[in-house]
C-alpha cells in the first residue's frame, strides 16, 4: 500500500508562497519600470526646456521670463532628485522580491526532491511486496506440481 506523502502540506503551502512572490516581483518590477520610466520622461522633459531656455535667450527674452524658466528648470530637477529616489527605493524594493522569491523556489525545489524521494522509496516497496507475492505464488504453483508429480493419483 502506498504511503501518501506527509509533507504534502508543507508543499501546497510552499507552493502558494511561490505564486504570491511571483505575483510580487512581477508587480514590482511593472512599478520599478513605471518609476524609471517617468524618471526618464522627467529628464527628456528638462532637457527640451533646457533647450527652450537656450533658444529664448539667444533670440533675448525678458528677466522676467527668464527667472520663469529658471524657476521651473529649478523645480523639474527637485522632481527628478525626487523620481530618482524613487527609482532607487523601488530598485531595493524588486531586489528584495527577487530575493523572496528565490527563497520560495528554493524551498518548493527541497519539497519536490523529497517528494520524488518518497514516491521512489514507495514504488521500490510495492515493486518488493509485488515480487514477494509472485515468489510465493511461484513456490506454492512449484509445490503443487512436485506434488502432483510424486502422486499422481491425487
Amino acid at each position: 500500500m502506498i504511503k501518501p506523502f506527509s509533507l504534502q502540506p508543507l508543499m501546497n503551502l510552499s507552493k502558494q508562497q511561490n505564486d504570491t512572490a511571483t505575483r510580487k516581483l512581477g508587480q514590482l518590477n511593472r512599478q520599478q519600470h513605471d518609476a524609471q520610466s517617468k524618471l526618464e520622461m522627467l529628464k527628456q522633459y528638462r532637457l527640451d526646456y533646457q533647450n527652450r531656455l537656450q533658444e529664448s535667450t539667444q533670440n533675448g527674452m525678458h528677466p522676467a521670463e527668464l527667472r520663469n524658466f529658471q524657476e521651473f528648470i529649478y523645480k523639474l530637477d527637485a522632481a527628478i532628485s525626487q523620481q530618482e529616489k524613487s527609482v532607487n527605493i523601488s530598485k531595493a524594493s524588486t531586489q528584495v522580491g527577487r530575493s523572496e522569491l528565490d527563497s520560495t523556489q528554493r524551498k518548493l525545489k527541497s519539497f519536490d526532491t523529497l517528494q520524488q524521494r518518497h514516491v521512489l522509496e514507495q514504488k521500490k516497496t510495492a515493486d518488493k511486496s509485488e515480487q514477494k507475492a509472485l515468489d510465493e505464488h511461484t513456490s506454492r504453483f512449484a509445490a503443487y506440481r512436485q506434488q502432483e508429480q510424486e502422486d499422481p493419483n491425487k
